[in-house]
């Protein structure tokens, strides 16, 4: 088996075991893999008690296409380490809104036109934000 490359072990060491994996701790770490994969403005918003959509949103904005569905297929590996199966992936060629839905959090990668547009930090406005980074 191949040894972990040193960006490999920085989110390694942050993930939960499979078996006390629970939404607020996914979406930490996907928030986590996406802000290591180079997404920016990465948020975290807890929805308990405001919507039943999701629990929580992960939001952050790629630079490009390419870099966006890097980011995505990162989380998609994650989630199926820690046996989390998606509900849907919205995944375009265009790349202006990824999204993987996994039922109790929904990610969302946008391109920077597309995130001022539907603006979804604003409109969950009233979402606490969660402190997604690492100590």
């Amino acid at each position: 088996m191949d040894e972990p490359r040193s960006e490999e072990l920085a989110t390694t060491e942050l993930m939960p075991r499979p078996d006390t994996q629970d939404g607020r701790s996914f979406a930490l770490v996907a928030a986590r893999i996406a802000a290591e994969t180079k997404a920016e403005s990465v948020v975290v918003l807890d929805l308990r008690g405001l919507s039943t959509l999701a629990d929580f949103f992960v939001i952050g904005t790629g630079t490009s296409g390419r870099q966006m569905h890097a980011v995505l297929d990162r989380i998609l590996e994650y989630a199926r380490t820690v046996e989390r199966k998606h509900f849907h992936i919205s995944d375009s060629s265009d790349a202006a809104w990824l999204l993987a839905d996994y039922v109790d959090v929904v990610i969302h990668l946008f391109d920077e036109e597309h995130r001022n547009y539907y603006d979804l930090d604003g409109l969950w406005g009233d979402a606490p934000l969660v402190d997604w980074q690492a100590a």
